[in-house]
């Protein structure tokens, strides 16, 4: 199952250049969404060529304007192609972006929105996979989200199946592979007898703007990416706390200390816009495999 992140917004607080706000697209298997929506995050979608129609779950970590003013002008393109699907859009502090739809007279569009309220251990289910709302620390109330993947049913194992237990190859295999019990020779099979252990499934954090936070740790823990606010370089720790936001340094203990696969710093400060080696350099001496985020990377989260 495909399971693809796309940056599609990289810098803190206000534009650059090179970096657009905080906007980043997932797809997990069919379902396609977005983690927060900054100003410019459809221009961004266009320039991907992502496209907006399947687009069904928003997720927003805050409501300061880099991560979610994008939203507005989303909701008119979507609905200038008539578009038919309810589109979610899931917030803390939820009443906030409804008052706001209300002035704005959101009540003619071609679909309809449902905005939901989310805070620290809220979950949303879908088919193959859930995201967890967690708490982070930031200026206003705030959540940070993992994508968590179902754990995976294990490898068939053929040799058990034909020369144990004498099932020959056909329909009852698929039956066994997709996780049903079946009779044979009077006696009831299940999944367990012949699959091999399962696999655990992949996991993605997002933080949004946080300090670091215990809660992120325990969230995190052996996930296979981190995505972490690192705003600054530990020459601008007080700016950081005061901001809340976190170093470049604070975001690699903290994937250090949860066993992550691998660091990704985003929400980028323009004064590293077009230099981010200082933020590398100083995340690199805590934790080896990390990158700075930079607009339109596409990562393929690898199997397990």
């Amino acid at each position: 199952m495909i399971f693809k992140i796309v940056f599609l917004g990289t810098s803190g607080t206000v534009p650059s250049l090179d970096r657009n706000t905080s906007s980043i697209f997932v797809q997990v298997g069919k379902e396609r969404m977005l983690f927060d929506c900054g100003e410019g995050t459809q221009r961004q979608i266009m320039i991907a060529k992502l496209g907006f129609r399947n687009i069904n779950n928003i997720f927003i970590t805050h409501l300061h304007t880099d991560h979610f003013a994008g939203i507005f002008g989303l909701i008119e393109t979507m609905s200038l192609n008539d578009r038919k699907n309810d589109l979610n859009i899931y917030s803390p502090n939820s009443e906030i972006i409804k008052t706001i739809f209300d002035l704005f007279g959101y009540d003619g569009l071609s679909y309809r929105i449902n905005v939901k309220e989310v805070k620290d251990g809220v979950e949303i289910k879908f088919e193959n996979f859930k995201v967890l709302a967690f708490k982070t620390e930031h200026l206003v109330p705030s959540v940070g989200y993992a994508i968590i993947e179902n754990e995976r049913r294990g490898k068939f194992n053929r040799e058990m199946a034909e020369k144990v237990f004498g099932i020959p190859p056909g329909p009852l295999y698929s039956k066994i592979a997709r996780g049903e019990s079946i009779i044979w020779n009077g006696k009831v099979i299940t999944p367990e007898m012949i699959l091999g252990e399962p696999k655990k499934g992949r996991k993605v954090v997002y933080t949004g703007d946080t300090r670091p936070t215990k809660r992120t740790v325990e969230v995190s823990k052996d996930a296979d990416i981190l995505i972490h606010d690192a705003s600054f370089t530990e020459d601008l720790r007080d700016w950081a706390v005061e901001s809340g936001h976190s170093t470049a340094k604070e975001a690699a203990i903290v994937a250090k200390e949860a066993n992550v696969k691998k660091l990704i710093l985003t929400h980028i400060s323009a004064r590293y816009s077009k230099d981010s080696s200082f933020l590398i350099e100083e995340a690199k001496k805590i934790f080896e495999n990390v990158e700075v985020a930079k607009d339109f990377m596409d990562i393929e989260v690898p199997l397990n």
